[in-house]
């Protein structure tokens, strides 16, 4: 074929062949990847919350083929560990610490996370140049210092955390386009657009994505779901139903369910509105398909509860025991108890107190704004809405059986974690419901634009801009803003890195930030514990010694009465109090050297057993 046939062809096909929906598709490409970019530049953070920061370490020690071990030791997690291995191994209290009893020596077994988003870590760790010491030679991983120095630079951005965010901006990505999948199988290609632009728009989707958390794999696995659920319901509605076809998407309903649970526990409950909607829609033979979901989602899970027995006698470990968080022990009490007093938790009255509790709270507070948008309100108008369509109504009550399941799990499972990193993090389980609220928000859009009288046809194209500028909004302060990605205080890896440097990596660092230290320091660190006389001696005589000590604005800047005056005897307030204002260490405390060349006192504070500063002088020091 002669070259200028071949160009006149493929400009024909730009111009009224398939060429203009390519070019849309570019277009949309080329926006996202510049959106995406903008948002690293101007508005990414490092790691800042504590489930982000302990997943990445524990992927590391996948990576580095140390297993599902840890380095942040939780006290409640060596209590569970310890008292499994005393009823198996009949052995005397006393003999503890020379048995090992805690498995601290050669890896802690991981007792709060579920495998499969640390495995999928692990796998980026393996393909992915990660450096995990800090980057002052580049530009991008630095900033100029404010001394003005030739040359001189300071922290900014720590790559192993920007890989980590950008592995999760992949997945809000992946997220758009199933939303835009699902949307245009329900409804039309319109709907499919406008969802997806607010999904990729959506605020609080794109801070996850820099928090380190499972929220948008989960996402995925959701949606993935999702998609399932309309699969097996179409093929049920058939003329002729395949029955073998659909006791097979019964089975990958109850697969990917599973997966999920192994993603974030707290997911498993979605097994209840999967099996009443099999229950309801997956046509005569439904107990089968309700048995055989039922029975997929327990091969998947039974693998990883019976490993969790075998280690500390508990199915879900100390994740487990959520629900007790905030009525007999309040705050992070329990998680940091070495010896816990477990024989309330039986009583049923503090859990409904703390379901009707959190529960209103989030019916109240986050419910209407849903996902970060208020177009989710657009989405409980639509509840209203008849829709001709079988699958649209069936896929309606499963997303609201879905939505009732999180609000209860959500309430019941709600711990501190929520108050110190509101929104952000594991317990929000509501944002999973994000993309599909879209959905039904924008099909209740059109229906409202289709009944409006406009002047022009076009003015419609400007009615929908606005919509979708009014849903984004949120997203306008971070993409304007210029932040520092230091989340300082309390984390500033620099000095982690420093601190954790003067412990080799068979040593215990005890600090109020301990999932900081095992991720960029590196070293085995236990939470600090409820006291400091004798829980703190609990872990340092009877599981292993303790040589450092550190803490943070964490606990520095905590607040005076509720915090340091009004815990019991002997708390860490009492002991800094002593400290700053006498200038003395309780004399039966192990720890009581200082490096003198950093003056932490009164914002941070720094412990050990010995000068270990001079001894291994091997980190040079820095500071915030």
């Amino acid at each position: 074929m002669p070259i200028a046939e071949i160009i006149q062809t493929g400009i024909h096909k730009l111009e009224v062949g398939a060429g203009p929906r390519y070019l849309r598709v570019l277009l949309g490409v080329l926006a996202v990847l510049v959106l995406v970019l903008w948002y690293d530049i101007h508005s990414y953070k490092n790691l800042s919350t504590p489930e982000g920061m302990d997943s990445a370490q524990l992927a590391r020690n996948i990576a580095t083929g140390k297993g599902f071990t840890t380095e942040f030791i939780r006290p409640f997690s060596l209590y569970l560990v310890q008292r499994y291995n005393q009823s198996r191994e009949m052995v005397a209290v006393t003999n503890v610490a020379s048995l090992d009893l805690a498995r601290v020596k050669n890896g802690h077994p991981d007792l709060a996370n579920a495998p499969v988003y640390p495995v999928v870590l692990a796998g980026l760790m393996k393909v992915v140049p990660f450096r995990y010491g800090v980057d002052l030679k580049h530009p991008f991983w630095s900033e100029n210092d404010e001394s003005g120095r030739m040359g001189a630079r300071k922290f900014a951005r720590y790559q192993p955390d920007f890989i980590i965010a950008l592995f999760n901006q992949f997945l809000l990505l992946v997220v758009a386009v199933l939303t835009f999948v699902i949307a245009r199988k329900l409804f039309d290609v319109n709907v499919a657009r406008l969802s997806a632009i607010l999904v990729i728009g959506c605020n609080l989707l794109w801070r996850f994505s820099t928090s380190g958390i499972s929220t948008l794999l989960l996402l995925v696995i959701f949606l993935a779901l999702a998609w399932c659920v309309l699969k097996i319901e179409e093929s049920a509605r058939a003329e002729q139903p395949n029955f073998a076809m659909l006791f097979f998407w019964a089975l990958v309903i109850g697969f990917v369910t599973g997966v999920g649970a192994l993603t974030r526990y707290s997911f498993g409950w979605v097994i209840v509105p999967v099996a009443l909607f099999l229950a309801l829609f997956s046509g005569p033979r439904r107990v089968p398909h309700v048995l055989a979901a039922v029975g997929a989602f327990a091969v998947v899970m039974m693998p990883w509860i019976i490993r969790n027995m075998m280690v500390s006698g508990t199915p879900f470990g100390t994740a487990g025991y959520a629900i007790v968080d905030g009525t007999a022990f309040p705050k992070f009490q329990l998680e940091r108890s070495i010896h816990p007093d477990l024989s309330h938790i039986v009583d049923l009255m503090p859990y409904l107190h703390k379901l009707g509790d959190n529960g209103g709270a989030t019916l109240n507070d986050q419910l209407p704004r849903l996902g970060g948008s208020w177009a989710s309100v657009f989405f409980l108008a639509g509840l209203f809405l008849g829709f001709r369509s079988a699958s649209i109504r069936r896929m309606r009550y499963f997303l609201l059986m879905c939505l009732g399941v999180f609000v209860v799990a959500q309430s019941l499972g709600q711990t501190q974690l929520s108050a110190e990193t509101p929104e952000v993090n594991s317990e929000n389980l509501l944002v999973l419901m994000a993309p599909l609220v879209f959905i039904y928000g924008v099909s209740l859009f059109f229906t409202l634009l289709d009944q409006m009288e406009l002047p022009a046809y076009e003015l419609r194209y400007a009615v929908m801009l606005g919509f979708v500028l009014l849903s984004c909004l949120p997203m306008r302060a971070l993409l304007m803003s210029r932040a520092s990605a230091v989340v300082y205080p309390p984390y500033y890896p620099p000095e982690i890195q420093q601190v954790s440097g003067w412990l080799t990596r068979d040593e215990m660092m005890m600090s109020d930030v301990p999932w900081a230290v095992a991720w960029y320091g590196d070293r085995q660190c236990v939470w600090l514990t409820l006291n400091a006389q004798n829980d703190f001696f609990a872990v340092h005589d009877d599981v292993k010694s303790v040589r450092a000590l550190y803490l943070t604005p964490e606990t520095m800047d905590s607040r005076f009465i509720s915090d340091w005056i009004a815990p019991r005897e002997f708390s860490w307030g009492s002991f800094i109090i002593q400290l700053v204002t006498r200038g003395e260490i309780p004399p039966n405390f192990p720890l009581r050297y200082s490096p003198p060349e950093v003056k932490y006192l009164p914002e941070r504070m720094y412990l050990a057993d010995a000068k270990l500063w001079e001894i291994r002088p091997d980190v040079t020091k820095t500071a915030p």
